[in-house]
């Protein structure tokens, strides 16, 4: 048997996390993903598909992505079914993901500029502050920070989105 699903889509609304009471992260989050054909009048529709997340990638969903980035998710297609509040049942398919990957850097989806404002963005006459990136003796912007260099880096798990 094969139950597998790849689909590459915007978040439609910020993933909502929540832990169980055994205190396992779970996000569940909402993509539109576009249709690749045009409708009668020319557009070209989206469907909205429910995704759900689990431990980790759940935290790194919603800590790193929000309404509007671009994700690739990979699972796989479940249904399950419950009473409601008011006692009739409810049948709910919906995408396990087995992997969330951030197809843009947090911001991007808003034309490419910066959210909030968190990120660093030098103007073509500034300079990083202690780092040139490079090896650059004319202050010039090196946009690599890996270019001419060839040594390790100093990085821990800490600094790591997943």
């Amino acid at each position: 048997m094969l139950n597998r699903v790849v689909l590459a889509g915007r978040l439609t609304k910020d993933p909502d996390l929540r832990y169980t009471p055994n205190g396992v992260a779970v996000a569940n989050f909402t993509i539109a993903v576009n249709r690749p054909f045009s409708n009668n009048q020319g557009d070209r529709d989206a469907d909205f598909i429910n995704c759900v997340v689990w431990r980790r990638a759940a935290e790194n969903l919603a800590n790193f992505m929000s309404k509007g980035s671009l994700v690739g998710v990979d699972g796989r297609l479940q249904s399950r079914s419950f009473d409601n509040q008011e006692g009739k049942r409810v049948f709910v398919t919906e995408v396990v993901a087995d992997s969330v990957q951030f197809l843009e850097s947090k911001g991007a989806s808003q034309g490419g500029g910066n959210r909030g404002g968190s990120g660093f963005q030098p103007n073509q006459n500034q300079q990083p502050s202690g780092n040139n990136f490079g090896s650059n003796n004319n202050n010039q912007r090196n946009d690599d920070p890996f270019a001419d260099n060839g040594e390790p880096i100093d990085i821990s798990d800490d600094d790591l989105p997943f």
